[in-house]
């Protein structure tokens, strides 16, 4: 049996269809369809017909639609697959703060809101101003008041030292936040004390490269700012990369913002500018509050009670920005490893530990 050549005609007779044909027609002397047939067929295969299944041409919605074996499920309640967009994004941060709030928010008070309302308060305690004020007011000359360069070293001291403890308190929320999170996405149990149990496990790691991190930024915004807002977006997503991946969270942090720069700025971005305002605002409501009290709050009980109210409300309000930037980073790091590798939720809480 010999090969047959191809033939520049169908092999139907005219007027006979072929078995593709989308209605019977004939074939035209050329072997050309007849008139008005195209392909795909006019107005789009009907949804769930097609060679491959459901295509973007279809009338009706659009369908997330992936091919067999690529991986990624457009379901998914933390990762966003690529392609997804800014509303996928926007979707999975709002669903990891509806389905843990309930475990995220004391986690936040107690790591995030607490601590800083106590160093708020025991700075407000130490400093010296009022002291100043009332000097300057006394003297008749314009020198430096009394003990002034031990007095502002000691509050430098006590502000610098108890940043540092209340970051190692905070590092145990945000390791004890970012596995509720990722627990809860992948359906299982996220309670309280075995978040806060992982917290204290990761907390001196996470810690310790959250300083290194936190001096490297400082250097950057020395040398003229701009450098140090550069690292602050470059280093963001070593925090999570500790997390998840415990290794090289610098150099990691650095390759992902640099191999998807629009990305990752585009949504690091907007969790700056939700923590500046959440903070910012709160920030401003202090100075108001305890300035409207008097140049030395804690001069009397009274005024004392006062003062740490105001504090402690307006560090309750700085809540929602703690939470933004955890939820947006976490989910935002997610959506990082999917661009470069199939990946799920589950592998996600699996590489957790």
């Amino acid at each position: 049996m010999t090969d047959q050549p191809p033939s520049s005609t169908p092999p139907y007779g005219p007027g006979e269809p072929g078995p593709s044909d989308p209605t019977p027609g004939a074939w035209g002397p050329a072997g050309q369809p007849p008139q008005g047939w195209v392909f795909p067929p006019t107005g789009g295969y009907p949804p769930g017909a097609g060679p491959y299944g459901p295509q973007p041409w279809h009338p009706g919605p659009p369908v997330n639609w992936y091919p067999p074996g690529y991986g990624y499920d457009p379901n998914d309640p933390l990762v966003t697959p690529p392609g997804a967009g800014l509303a996928g994004w926007f979707s999975r941060c709002g669903g990891a703060l509806r389905r843990g709030w309930r475990q995220l928010v004391p986690i936040m008070l107690l790591t995030q809101v607490l601590p800083a309302a106590v160093l708020s308060v025991i700075s407000l305690g130490l400093n010296p101003s009022a002291d100043w004020a009332a000097q300057a007011e006394t003297s008749a000359t314009a020198a430096l008041p009394d003990n002034f360069a031990v007095e502002l070293g000691g509050l430098l001291l006590v502000t610098i030292v108890g940043s540092v403890l209340v970051g190692l308190l905070q590092a145990v929320g945000w390791a004890a936040g970012s596995w509720v999170i990722t627990q809860q996405a992948a359906g299982q149990p996220g309670s309280l004390d075995s978040a806060l149990r992982y917290g204290l496990r990761r907390a001196l790691g996470l810690w310790g490269w959250t300083l290194l991190v936190s001096l490297l930024i400082g250097i950057g915004v020395c040398f003229c700012v701009l450098p140090g807002i550069y690292l602050a977006f470059a280093l963001s997503m070593a925090g999570p990369v500790y997390l998840f991946e415990r290794h090289n969270p610098i150099g990691r942090s650095f390759r992902m913002f640099h191999d998807r720069l629009g990305l990752l700025l585009g949504r690091v971005a907007l969790v700056a500018l939700a923590v500046i305002i959440g903070t910012l605002i709160p920030g401003a409501l202090e100075g108001v509050g305890t300035s409207a009290i008097g140049t030395d709050p804690l001069s009397s009980p009274g005024s004392a009670v006062l003062a740490v109210v105001v504090i402690g409300i307006t560090a309750v309000l700085a809540l929602p920005a703690h939470l933004a930037q955890m939820i947006g980073l976490l989910v935002t790091y997610a959506e990082q490893r999917a661009h470069e590798a199939p990946v799920n939720t589950p592998g996600l809480a699996a590489e957790l530990g």
